[in-house]
């Protein structure tokens, strides 16, 4: 098949079906892969919304636990402090489950942490 390829006319019926059959099988390679990718980034997406999920769940139990309040107002003073402070939910909410973060002022003002200052 390939050394007539440029001939004018040089390209059989049977040629033209195995150029098609190659160009098919390569666009069902393409598109298995594509589809591959795109489970993988869904799985990713989905585990990390998932790991996010438990530090929000986490951190609202430990924050009505430390300062007496019930769940629904420890998420809204995780919410209002995370937007005052323009934080990521998530990320303050592992802060706060980890102990990092011990106390949110309900209005969003800046936390009581526990870090210490390191010497530089």
């Amino acid at each position: 098949m390939c050394g007539r390829i440029g001939q004018p006319g040089s390209l059989t019926d049977q040629d033209q079906r195995t150029g098609r059959a190659l160009a098919d099988v390569a666009t069902i390679g393409i598109l298995a892969h594509r589809n591959l990718l795109h489970a993988e980034l869904m799985t990713t997406q989905l585990q990390t919304a998932l790991t996010s999920r438990i530090a929000i769940e986490q951190a609202k139990g430990a924050l009505a636990q430390r300062q007496g309040i019930s769940v629904a107002e420890a998420f809204a003073q995780l919410r209002a402090h995370a937007r005052k402070n323009n934080l990521r939910l998530s990320d303050l909410a592992r802060e706060v489950a980890e102990g990092t973060i011990t106390n949110l002022d309900p209005l969003g003002a800046p936390a009581t942490t526990t870090r210490t200052a390191t010497a530089r």
